[in-house]
């Protein structure tokens, strides 16, 4: 169901002027039957609890990661002011984001519309952290315990695989991949939103 709420973080979005309060401007995915092969392969992809930190083929690959954190850095400093604490942010972003397969753009853009950067985001209907994970995926694919969703890694770990694997649902059309990770499919105000603070990023 698409609210007022969610044309507003469009239209903010669409201007550079998202900005949230203490709850997170946020719809839901849904939870849905998987196959046991499914719920198999992501719980298998959450489970690896590998550091996240990047590693690189040659020279020019970690030139273009530090190119793209010099880039980005900057842009994140009003959310993260401490360099320390922006820089892992970031690196691990770009671990996880790459390892699921996503662009960083993409999931800074997400980010940027579900929770405005807060670690400890919370929606009005419980979803949790960055990425807005509602906490059924911690059942379906972990021990349970939703609290570990304000985890950075893990939260990102979680929103990043549950993106793809929407995705890969929906064959590649990020729209309605979007709009699935939104509880929201087929609907344009959240996968518009996303995808104009997703121009931000990668300009």
């Amino acid at each position: 169901m698409v609210s007022r709420r969610s044309s507003l973080v469009s239209l903010l979005a669409g201007l550079g002027l998202l900005s949230v309060g203490d709850q997170a401007l946020a719809g839901a995915q849904l939870e849905e039957p998987l196959a046991d092969s499914v719920r198999g392969a992501l719980t298998a992809a959450i489970s690896n609890s590998a550091p996240p930190v990047p590693e690189f083929s040659d020279t020019e690959s970690r030139l273009a990661y530090l190119r793209w954190l010099g880039r980005v850095s900057p842009r994140l400093q009003k959310q993260k002011p401490e360099w320390n604490v922006r820089k892992e942010f970031l690196q691990t972003l770009w671990y996880e984001s790459r390892r699921a397969g996503l662009e960083p753009a993409l999931v800074l853009g997400l980010i940027q519309v579900e929770s405005n950067f807060r670690k400890f985001a919370v929606s009005s209907v419980g979803a949790r952290g960055y990425m807005q994970v509602m906490p059924f995926w911690t059942r379906l694919l972990g021990d349970g315990d939703a609290s570990q969703l304000f985890h950075m890694q893990t939260n990102l770990r979680f929103g990043c695989v549950i993106l793809r694997h929407y995705l890969d649902l929906e064959h590649g059309d990020l729209f309605l991949a979007l709009g699935r990770y939104n509880g929201s499919r087929g609907k344009a105000p959240y996968p518009n939103a996303v995808l104009g603070a997703k121009n931000r990023w990668e300009s």
